[in-house]
């Protein structure tokens, strides 16, 4: 028998990287136009070495062919450097090892295919391959030349089937011909009036509960299933519905059915493409009828998933000379679609809009099968991303990989009836051409958004955990999600049994943020809510979009069109997507962190779940914040109520006090101060230091410091208020300090000197400084207060002549440290030294100032310096 060839088809590739793509496709969809599906794979895949190696090596442009015969296909693959040698191994004339690059396309040739050479002109060199295929089955469905009627294959049976069953608006078969009873075994009287369902074995998709009848709700669908027969076996049919109106003007569905491995007296063939007049006949360097769906392929590069899935809808729409175009991508649970490219729809459609996937009332029903709808007004929510956008007619494809739904491409027209199955199968075909492609860019982009994620959370709570700060933890949960998560945010913080308050607000641009709050202060705050999650807010899109009109119409009837700027401004920054999420901490709603994005924007869902993980963080830390500022209010005041509110004048002497709290201000000292006046002409003075901080500290302070005064009033002498002080103390059981204290009772002498009765129990002793520049103790120690009960205590006189100053403090100055090194008692002595001719705060702030340069690091001790001075007497 000779050999007769019955098809060919050749294209030219310039010599560039992407014309190894563009080839691959070019014999995928020849060969598969071709019916020859089982050898498509080791074609391409030969087809992809040797257009590599001539690309590479030849630097040309390479021409490939494809040529079919009766029982083979033969692949050419020629370039224009005929003096390039093939790559061959020097010993043993064979293609080289898999190790070295040189020869790998040969060597799949001697594994894959049936036959293969290389031939050599004056003008190029051509090497080929050949495949054998094997004789069609009944039913392919081919593209290649009318075939004479002794060439064409027998069929299964003599006669051919075609059950027509009719459907009535609820799924009930209203109509059974002749054939279908043939085929299935029913009589009519059998099946009419049963639902279709009953009878159908359909192939769900794992985890979907999409079945027939979704399908024949569409207005054309193709697609195969089972019925089940008379004798229980599923017979696999091929079926072509037809979605029509009776008589009544009610919906009825015409099926077609045919035994699947008849498919082709039904199925839909592929409409040959316009040949384009400018580009090459057949054999000159183009292909006629190329799929122009071979612009999907190698361009834009696959990581790149905007450009593609762009690409993708542009090339879609004008394909099938559509107005609109869309590609809708699952979400990271699969649970939903967004949109995430489109061409000819309202800019409000576009980017992150979501529709759920599964079906029902208001959902996108279409998403998993083909589907063509002649007129979307008779079911404006068949395609819910159409709705109200001037569109007709649509047909919709899925995206599916491994038979897992991963998108959905449509293409929409203004007028009814535009697309049939015809389009709906060209539509799938370029789908799955680029499916595996989308889903990878697509799992790349989540993957790189997870990490991203991870480093954003990470970044974000090592800086919500570095402040206290209320304000500053307020600044920082709107910083971190502008412009990273959204185009502007709000803050609004919640008092108990308040209202929420407008607490802080940020733009991307900077500009705008007193309009926006402006606008954010005229509408009521969102309503706070436990349920976690995000939700939506349209307040101030509608807000802003009120007041740009109202401003504009105004504009245009004072004819100051200018002032129209700035509401259309701000409607444009805020009128996009706006969503409200609580600020949950220890099950109680602390605030509202509210994202909003510019005009036509939609959030997706990956920046929300992100954004929520990133608020409840936020929340904890602005509770944290909280509750430290109000533990710090809480200690600075009892701070306060443990000092005197301030220090009566002296006559004759002079009087100052300096005190430093130690730590960050939410710990109440140990450290205190008095001066009160006793009665006419005397006063009591006291400086002390309780052991540790805190509550307990604070209780034995504000014991102490009262105690003296109500003591001291009464009459008794300075040992005996420091002995029944010290019961006092001792009195409080567990809770009780020991306490160090320097009490002491001052007179001021009408010679110009002032005598002053001193106890010092435990405490650092106080210091005389005479104007001479000596310093010396002015006192003897004692014991301390609150270890033991039976204390004898004694007061010590002391006159202070003019010029004579006495310094007490507590044992923070004296014990400040800079590693080794303490400023000790020798050290205070030598600065007091320098202190002669200086007035009471003179010294006090020379003290304090030597003792805060003796170290560098802040003071981890309170301080308190008290000092008196007998001004010196005037000569005249």
């Amino acid at each position: 028998m000779t050999t007769r060839l019955a098809a060919r088809a050749t294209a030219t590739f310039e010599p560039v990287g992407r014309s190894v793509a563009s080839a691959r496709a070019f014999v995928r969809d020849t060969l598969q136009g071709w019916g020859s599906t089982e050898i498509t794979d080791d074609a391409v895949v030969l087809t992809s070495e040797l257009v590599t190696n001539a690309v590479v090596h030849a630097g040309t442009s390479v021409r490939v062919s494809c040529l079919r015969t009766d029982a083979a296909v033969r692949v050419e693959v020629s370039d224009r450097y005929p003096e390039r040698e093939l790559p061959l191994d020097e010993s043993e004339h064979a293609p080289s090892s898999p190790e070295r690059e040189g020869g790998r396309g040969l060597m799949l040739c001697a594994a894959l295919a049936s036959r293969w050479g290389v031939e050599y002109t004056s003008t190029a060199k051509q090497v080929w391959f050949q495949l054998d295929v094997d004789e069609p089955l009944a039913g392919t469905r081919t593209a290649g030349p009318v075939l004479p009627v002794d060439d064409l294959p027998l069929a299964a049976e003599s006669k051919v089937r075609v059950a027509v069953v009719q459907i009535d608006r609820g799924g009930s078969v209203s109509g059974w011909n002749d054939d279908a009873r043939e085929m299935f075994g029913y009589d009519p009287e059998k099946v009419l009036g049963k639902p279709l369902g009953e009878l159908a074995a359909w192939p769900h998709t794992p985890g979907t509960g999409t079945g027939l009848a979704d399908a024949l709700r569409h207005s054309r669908w193709e697609g195969s299933y089972g019925i089940r027969g008379s004798d229980g076996r599923v017979i696999p049919v091929y079926a072509s519905h037809l979605r029509l109106r009776d008589s009544a003007g009610d919906p009825t569905t015409v099926c077609l059915l045919v035994r699947d491995r008849e498919r082709a007296v039904l199925q839909t063939p592929n409409r040959p493409a316009a040949q384009d007049p400018a580009a090459p006949a057949q054999g000159e360097g183009g292909r006629a009828g190329a799929d122009p769906f071979d612009a999907f392929i190698g361009s834009p590069a696959p990581d790149d998933l905007d450009g593609l899935l762009q690409r993708t809808v542009e090339r879609a729409r004008d394909i099938l000379d559509g107005d609109a175009a869309y590609l809708l991508l699952a979400t990271d649970d699969e649970t939903e679609l967004e949109v995430r490219a489109s061409t000819g729809l309202p800019s409000a459609r576009q980017r992150f809009a979501r529709v759920p996937v599964e079906t029902g009332t208001g959902r996108y029903g279409s998403a998993r099968m083909p589907a063509v709808h002649e007129d979307l007004t008779a079911d404006p929510m068949a395609v819910p991303l159409l709705a109200a956008t001037g569109m007709r007619s649509a047909v919709t494809v899925p995206l599916k990989v491994e038979g897992r739904l991963t998108g959905s491409l449509g293409v929409a027209a203004e007028s009814p009836g535009r697309y049939t199955n015809e389009e709906a199968l060209r539509l799938q075909f370029a789908a799955d051409r680029i499916a595996l492609a989308v889903e990878s860019a697509r799992l790349g982009e989540l993957e790189r958004l997870r990490r991203g994620s991870l480093s954003f959370l990470v970044e974000a709570s090592d800086l919500l955990a570095g402040t206290l700060d209320r304000d500053q933890t307020l600044a920082l949960m709107a910083q971190m999600t502008v412009p990273t998560l959204a185009g502007w945010c709000a803050v609004y913080t919640l008092a108990e049994g308040a209202d929420p308050e407008l607490s802080y607000v940020l733009h991307e641009d900077e500009d705008r943020i007193d309009d926006l709050r402006a606008l954010l202060a005229r509408i009521a705050p969102p309503e706070p809510v436990l349920s976690p999650g995000a939700r939506q807010w349209s307040a101030p899109a509608d807000t802003a979009h009120a007041a740009a009109l109202r401003t504009s119409f105004r504009s245009l009837s004072l004819g100051t069109a200018a002032e129209t700027v700035p509401s259309l401004a701000t409607a444009a920054a805020v009128g996009g997507e706006t969503v409200v999420l609580p600020l949950v901490a220890r099950n109680r709603v602390i605030g509202l962190l509210v994202l909003g994005k510019a005009a036509d924007e939609h959030f997706r869902q990956e920046i929300l779940e992100l954004a929520e993980d990133m608020s409840r963080r936020a929340a904890l830390a602005l509770d944290n914040a909280r509750l430290y500022s109000e533990r710090t209010a809480i200690s600075q005041s009892l701070q306060r109520s443990l000092l005197p509110p301030g220090l009566p004048t002296v006559d004759g002497v002079e009087v100052d006090v300096i005190y430093r709290a130690a730590g960050e201000g939410n710990e109440v000292g140990g450290d205190f101060y008095d001066l009160f006046p006793i009665r006419d002409g005397a006063y009591g003075f006291a400086i002390g230091d309780v052991c540790g901080t805190g509550p307990e500290a604070a209780a034995v302070t504000g014991l102490a410091r009262h105690a003296l005064r109500l003591l001291a009033r009464e009459g008794f002498g300075g040992p005996a208020v420091l002995e029944r002080l010290n019961s006092a103390i001792l009195d409080e059981g567990s809770r009780s300090r020991f306490l160090t204290l320097l009490y002491g009772e001052l007179w001021p002498q009408p010679d110009g000197s002032a005598v002053l009765k001193v106890v010092c129990a435990g405490h650092p002793l106080p210091l005389r400084l005479r104007p001479d520049g000596t310093v010396t103790p002015a006192a003897e120690p004692q014991p301390l207060l609150g270890v033991i009960e039976d204390l004898e205590l004694y007061e010590e006189r002391i006159t202070l002549d003019p010029g004579d100053v006495l310094l007490c403090v507590t044992d923070g100055v004296t014990e400040r440290r800079e590693g080794t090194r303490m400023l000790g008692d020798e050290g205070l002595t030598d600065v007091l030294a320098t202190c002669t001719g200086l007035t009471a705060g003179a010294v006090a702030a020379r003290i304090m100032r030597a003792v805060e340069r003796f170290a560098a690091e802040p003071a981890s001790d309170d301080m308190a310096i008290l000092a008196m001075r007998v001004p010196a007497q005037r000569n005249g």
